[in-house]
């Protein structure tokens, strides 16, 4: 659980050859001064909250065998000089922000046994250079934007084991040679835009070990896929050579075809400039915008506008230029399936809401991007002031002004969340109702878990999710912790400190706070812990019940606002005029 930032001095450990830090909450950047670690061989910083580029380069680091940088925040390109580490035998750098291109130096690792760039923002084509790196095993850039057909040059990975290409924009029939792999364990080719016949060969003969679904265009392979059977001149076109009268009538198709592109191109790119009416009332009540306007506040959607993701989507801060207002811009990921009716539920939802504790829509945005896609966003007033994630959470960055939520302030965001929640239940209910079997079924960590075995959504599930995020307010832990494996979750965590161990499981930052008060007050630090933990037992009952596995065991919100604001009344009485103030203090700022 080291916090912090890696010290620039580290590159001053000349005989250091393994570095792990890996599954910690470490912050800033990756210091430029490990490029000077001659002897390194293992760097592993993955799992943590490290942010900015990556800054490594060929430099001294000549011995790199493995780098894993993987659950990360990092931004920018993959670094050319990394393609430059020939002894480099894995490269680790899924679940980041990294942008561009997979460069075609790649193919100068001739030693790498793994490449794993899954669910970043890397787009272009496969580089066909891949195919140089014979002895690859292990290859996962699925959840990219990776466009183009599986290369060619595939075909001399000839011990391949894994390979994942999922959620990306791949196109093109499926190349015969995958099937002729004989150490193929996993294949998936999910999620894509393949069309043609499904070999019927080699690994695809196992349902268990390959997966082509999402692809509507495939046809063939085995039973079990359940496929359509292939028309005949697909079957046959492997067959039957070209002859002339083929050729030419391929040659006129292909001007044919890109003549209507071009004029298509012309089309979309004059409606992506002009704003596109919702299917819904949505459209009447807000602001108008389309793709051309967003791209423009949001900086070309770049990463350092990026302020977070959530399933469907990522959410970028903007600038309107029309009215200078600050805006956060919630961009749908389309290729994630349900992304579309998410869309539609949220304006069904969003245009019947009307309260103080939930975020202001501006308007919503269906239009075509650029490229001629599919666009789909949600404009929201940007809150100044962060998530409470940040608060709960700095990063390094913000650490410099200190971000931490008093014992005050707690129980009453608590409070104000649940007010919000009351609303959604007893004044929306109609209009959440009607969409809630394809609404955002939520955040991992915080998803109830009968949705896991397909149950709509509910009330009760949402306060399975408010009961994890009360847990994490006061124990200053997330859900995803790095802490939690196995049967062990948050829920449990707590349950079983309840209520003797009660001030082993407080967020520190809390006990700090009230062995200061003392410094400002004439109360005795003793007596304010004695205080706490008799509000906290309360505090963590509650979210224990709401996060309960079974629905029917847990609290309404109506329930829990009427407990935590007898709670906070006692707990705020129990320190006199002292609480009369911290309350007031806590008004003011």
């Amino acid at each position: 659980m080291l916090t912090g930032s890696i010290p620039n001095s580290i590159g001053k450990l000349s005989m250091l050859e393994i570095l792990m830090l890996d599954n910690n909450n470490i912050s800033g950047e990756i210091p430029s001064s490990i490029r000077n670690l001659s002897r390194l061989g293992t760097l592993d910083l993955s799992t943590n909250t490290i942010e900015g580029s990556i800054h490594i380069s060929a430099g001294n680091c000549t011995n790199l065998l493995q780098i894993h940088l993987d659950y990360n925040r990092l931004t920018g390109e993959i670094p050319y000089q990394i393609f430059s580490l020939s002894s480099l035998i894995n490269l680790s750098l899924s679940q980041n922000y990294l942008t561009g291109l997979l460069r075609q130096e790649v193919g100068n690792l001739k030693n790498l046994n793994g490449l794993y760039v899954s669910t970043n923002k890397l787009f272009g084509e496969i580089p066909e250079t891949l195919g140089n790196c014979e002895v690859l095993e292990f290859l996962y850039i699925d959840g990219n934007f990776f466009e183009g057909t599986i290369p060619t040059t595939f075909r001399q990975l000839k011990g391949i084991q894994e390979l994942d290409v999922s959620r990306n924009n791949l196109s093109g029939q499926i190349p015969r040679f995958l099937g002729e792999f004989q150490f193929f364990q996993y294949l998936n080719l999910s999620y894509n835009m393949f069309d043609g016949e499904v070999p019927n060969g080699g690994v695809f003969t196992n349902i268990s070990a390959f997966s082509v679904v999402g692809n509507s265009k495939l046809c063939g392979g085995i039973k079990l896929l359940q496929l359509l059977a292939c028309p005949m001149q697909v079957l046959n076109e492997r067959k039957q050579p070209f002859n002339h009268r083929v050729i030419v009538l391929t040659v006129t198709l292909i001007i044919v075809l890109l003549s209507l592109c071009i004029l298509a191109i012309i089309y979309q790119n004059k409606r992506s400039r002009q704003p596109v009416k919702l299917a819904s009332p949505l459209q009447n009540q807000y602001l108008q915008l389309s793709f051309g306007e967003l791209f423009q506040a949001t900086n070309g959607f770049s990463p350092s506008n990026l302020i977070g993701e959530g399933g469907y989507g990522f959410v970028y801060k903007g600038i309107l230029n029309s009215e200078e207002q600050i805006v956060a811009v919630k961009v749908l990921k389309l290729h994630e399936h349900g992304a579309n009716k998410s869309f539609v539920t949220e304006c069904e939802a969003l245009k019947n809401i009307r309260h103080r504790n939930l975020v202001k829509i501006i308007t919503a945005c269906s239009s075509i991007d650029f490229k001629g896609n599919d666009f789909k966003a949600l404009v929201f007033e940007f809150m100044e002031n962060g998530s409470l994630e940040n608060w709960l959470h700095p990063s390094l960055l913000e650490q410099h002004e200190p971000k931490n939520l008093n014992f005050v302030q707690r129980p009453n965001i608590a409070i104000d969340v649940a007010c919000a929640l009351d609303y959604l239940h007893h004044h929306v209910a109609c209009a959440l109702t009607q969409s809630s079997s394809i609404g955002i079924r939520g955040t991992i960590g915080y998803v109830a878990p009968e949705y896991g075995m397909g149950e709509e959504a509910s009330t009760q599930g949402d306060m399975y999710s408010y009961g994890v995020l009360l847990l994490e307010m006061f124990t200053g832990k997330g859900p995803t912790s790095n802490m939690f494996t196995g049967n062990v979750n948050l829920h449990s965590y707590v349950k079983m400190c309840l209520p003797e161990q009660v001030m082993q499981i407080i967020d520190p930052q809390i006990i700090l706070e009230m062995e200061e008060e003392p410094s400002r007050s004439m109360q005795n630090s003793t007596t304010n812990i004695s205080k706490l933990k008799t509000f906290l037992v309360p505090v963590f009952q509650i979210g224990v019940s709401c996060s309960a596995e079974m629905p029917s065991e847990r609290m309404s919100v109506k329930d829990v606002l009427k407990e935590l604001h007898k709670i906070r009344n006692v707990f705020l009485g129990g320190f006199g005029d002292k609480g009369i103030q911290m309350e007031e203090e806590m008004i003011l700022n």
